[in-house]
């Protein structure tokens, strides 16, 4: 498993940002919020899921990461320079907590969901979690739990992609405040 931090240290290719974590504890959300602005980037990032070419890292954007309190999982909302949510990436993950520094930190469970604004779910890198259960990376143990917090957002709360939408702007001004 990789250990993810949420100053997305291996992204060398924004040379100029802001960066603001902090607990959050309101209506709507109660966990680790993370926000990541963009002011300057190297170059900008395009990724393509099912054919579909999204802008993930450009000069402007903003990237808030939301971890909520025992839950297995760090949802992502990428943001353009409008404040207007593009995409949500959600992670499974295995463990969190704190790092010596006081950043936040999750253990990646590989299996992913894409989440577009209009509505489509995409399941992201089912392979390579079998492939981590295949080489004895994982237990069986992590895989289903990676399967079932998958299949409980699913059921859940990208039922309500109001809701979703409700909550991370609730987290958003919640953190921008700080920065």
């Amino acid at each position: 498993m990789k250990r993810r931090r949420f100053t997305y240290d291996e992204w060398a290719g924004i040379p100029n940002q802001r960066f603001c974590q902090q607990r959050i504890d309101t209506a709507l959300f109660h966990g680790m919020a993370r926000l990541i602005c963009m002011d300057k980037v190297a170059e900008p990032i395009i990724w393509n899921f099912q054919n579909d070419d999204i802008l993930v890292c450009d000069n402007g954007m903003k990237w808030l990461a939301m971890m909520p309190d025992n839950e297995y999982y760090v949802i992502s909302a990428l943001l353009n320079n409008r404040n207007e949510i593009t995409l949500w990436y959600i992670d499974m993950i295995a463990d969190s907590g704190l790092d010596e520094d006081g950043i936040v930190y999750y253990d990646d469970l590989y299996l992913d969901l894409v989440v577009y604004p209009y509505g489509e779910v995409y399941t992201d890198d089912m392979d390579e979690l079998e492939e981590a259960l295949e080489k004895k990376d994982i237990s069986q143990d992590l895989y289903d739990l990676a399967l079932r917090t998958s299949d409980k957002l699913r059921a859940g709360l990208l039922g309500d992609r109001e809701r979703l939408q409700e909550i991370s702007m609730d987290c958003l001004q919640e953190i921008s405040g700080n920065l």
